[in-house]
C-alpha cells in the first residue's frame, strides 16, 4: 500500500510520510492531501468474519490493509490497537443505544474527552510512539482546533517522552468544558494558545506553519487533525462496528446519519463504503452549511462568515477533507482534483465536477441544514420520549431522522460524536435535565495554563517562536 496527494505530484508515498506529514506533503508544492493510490475491496466472506470481531481487532484488519507490512508488522499493529483504548469506560470501545420511533444512536463519546475524536487520535498517537521509538527521534504536534479535536489530541499525547503538541483553540468560541479540557493540562509537553478569533481564523495561522516546508521539516512537525490521514483511517473502524450492531444480516444496507463539519469522518464512511462496507450516508450539517451546498448542488464555496451556533464543533467555513472525496470520486483523477481546488483557492468557490457530484451522490444520498432551534427542540423530543441526552451535534443527526422516518426503508444509524455533559448551555436551554459527570466536574477545580493571542498581534511570529523554543528545550536534552 502506498500513497499519492491528491492534486498529482507525489505518488509512491510510504505510511510514514504520510503520518508525519499531517498537513499537506512535506516534499510537496502542491497543496494536496494525501490518499491512498488504491482503497481495498472486501468479499462478502471478509465481511461475514470481520462482524464477529472486537473494536481493537477490527482497527487491526484495517489497518494491516492500509499499512505495508515492512513498516509494521502484524503484530506491532496488533500491539498499538490492542492499547489505543486503554482509558475509554467501556470495555467493547463504542455501544449502540435503540430508543423510541426506531432511533438508533451509535455512541463514539466514552474515551477521555467524551468526544469521537478520541476514537482516532488515540491511535495516531499511538501510531507516532511506536515509529518514534523505533527510530529515537521526537516530533511536535501542532493543531488548530474548533473544541474536540484539540483536547482529544492533548489527551492522547500528554506525557509521552517523544512528542510535544502546540494547540491553538478558539476563545470564547467553544463550550467552556472544551477550553477547559485543554487547559487544564499542564503536562510539560503540553503548550495551549487562547486565541481571539474563531476556528477559521486560526487555521490561517496553522496552514501558513505547513506551508513552510523547510521550517516544518527542521523542527518536525505534524498535525493530528482530520487532515492527517492516519486519523481519518483509524475512524473507519466504527463504521464498520456500528454497522455490525445495526444490521439484521451481513450484506443489508444500512443508513448512517453523520454531523458533519470538516467532513473528515465522513470521508472515513465513504472509504469504507468504497471497500465494500453496505452503508449509505447523510451529512447533518448546523447553519454552517457548506457541506449541504456541497453535496446537494456542487457548490463548494466559503460563505461570508462562520456562525457561532449550538453545535460549535460544526462551525467550520471549509471543509477541508472534500477534497479527499473528490478524488475518491473522480476515479482518482488527480488533475480534475487539482483544478477544482485550484479554482476554489483562487476564487473561494467552485462547482464540483458533475460525474464527480452524481458519484459522490450515490454514496452520501442525502444531506440536511439543522438550524440551532431545531438542534434544541431534538435535544428535548429525545429527552421527552426517552429520558436519553443527546449532545447538540449529535442533534443534528437525530433531527434528520425524525424528519425522515422511513418504516419501509434501511435500518439508520444516527452517530453520536460527542457526550452531552459537554455542552451545560445548549441542555438547560433545550429543557432537558443536566446532571455532568464527575470527570466534568472535577475540571473545574484544576488549575489552568495557556497563552493568550490577542488581535492586533502577529499570531503567526508567536507561534514560530513558540515552535523555535520547545526545539531549543528538545535539542537541549530537557522537555
Amino acid at each position: 500500500m502506498k500513497y499519492q496527494s491528491t492534486r498529482g505530484l507525489e505518488k509512491g508515498v510510504s505510511f510514514k510520510d504520510v503520518l508525519f506529514a499531517g498537513e499537506w506533503p512535506i516534499d510537496s508544492k502542491d497543496g494536496g492531501l494525501y490518499f491512498p493510490e488504491t482503497v481495498p475491496k472486501l468479499s462478502q466472506e471478509q465481511l461475514e468474519s470481520w462482524s464477529k470481531l472486537s473494536y481493537p481487532d477490527l482497527l487491526s484488519e484495517i489497518l494491516c490493509l492500509y499499512i505495508d507490512p515492512s513498516e509494521l508488522s502484524r503484530e506491532q499493529i496488533i500491539d498499538l490497537a490492542t492499547g489505543s483504548f486503554s482509558r475509554f469506560e467501556l470495555p467493547e470501545v463504542m455501544r449502540v443505544a435503540e430508543l423510541k420511533n426506531d432511533l438508533r444512536v451509535s455512541e463514539l463519546f466514552h474515551g477521555p474527552t467524551l468526544a469521537f475524536k478520541d476514537l482516532g487520535l488515540g491511535v495516531v498517537a499511538r501510531l507516532l510512539e511506536t515509529f518514534l521509538s523505533a527510530s529515537g527521534e521526537r516530533c511536535l504536534i501542532v493543531v488548530a482546533t474548533s473544541g474536540d479535536t484539540g483536547s482529544a489530541a492533548i489527551q492522547a499525547v500528554r506525557g509521552l517522552d517523544n512528542i510535544d503538541i502546540v494547540v491553538l483553540l478558539p476563545h470564547g468560541r467553544c463550550t467552556e468544558i472544551q477550553e477547559l479540557q485543554m487547559t487544564t493540562c499542564i503536562d510539560d509537553n503540553v503548550h495551549v494558545f487562547a486565541a481571539d478569533g474563531n476556528s477559521d481564523e486560526i487555521d490561517v495561522e496553522v496552514k501558513s506553519i505547513f506551508a513552510d516546508t523547510e521550517f516544518v521539516k527542521r523542527h518536525r512537525v505534524i498535525s493530528s487533525n482530520s487532515i492527517n490521514w492516519a486519523r481519518v483511517l483509524s475512524q473507519m473502524t466504527h463504521f464498520f462496528y456500528g454497522y455490525f450492531r445495526a444490521c439484521a444480516k451481513v450484506g443489508d444496507v444500512v443508513e448512517m446519519v453523520l454531523p458533519t463539519g470538516a467532513a473528515g469522518n465522513i470521508t472515513a464512511g465513504c472509504v469504507a463504503a468504497r471497500m465494500g462496507l453496505p452503508v449509505r450516508l447523510v451529512a447533518a450539517v448546523n447553519t454552517n452549511d457548506i457541506v449541504y451546498r456541497s453535496l446537494s448542488s456542487g457548490d463548494f464555496s466559503k460563505a461570508d462568515e462562520v456562525v457561532v451556533s449550538l453545535a460549535p464543533a460544526m462551525d467550520i467555513q471549509v471543509p477541508y477533507n472534500m477534497e479527499r472525496l473528490m478524488l475518491l470520486f473522480s476515479g482518482h483523477n488527480t488533475e480534475l482534483v487539482k483544478a477544482m481546488m485550484t479554482e476554489f483557492e483562487a476564487n473561494g468557490r467552485v462547482q464540483i465536477d458533475a460525474q464527480v457530484l452524481k458519484e459522490m451522490q450515490k454514496v452520501i444520498v442525502d444531506a440536511q441544514v439543522v438550524p440551532d432551534d431545531a438542534i434544541s427542540s431534538t435535544l428535548t423530543r429525545c429527552w421527552e420520549e426517552n429520558q436519553y441526552t443527546l449532545c447538540p451535534h449529535t442533534a443534528t443527526a437525530a433531527h434528520y431522522h425524525y424528519c425522515h422516518v422511513r418504516p419501509d426503508g434501511p435500518r439508520r444509524l444516527c452517530v453520536a460524536t460527542a457526550g452531552p455533559d459537554k455542552f451545560p448551555g445548549a441542555l438547560q436551554g433545550a429543557g432537558v435535565p443536566f446532571q455532568p459527570c464527575e470527570r466534568i466536574r472535577q475540571l473545574h477545580s484544576m488549575p489552568t495554563r495557556s497563552e493568550p493571542m490577542e488581535r492586533g498581534q502577529d499570531w503567526k511570529a508567536m507561534l514560530r517562536q513558540k515552535i523555535e523554543a520547545v526545539s531549543a528545550v528538545r535539542e537541549a536534552g530537557g522537555r
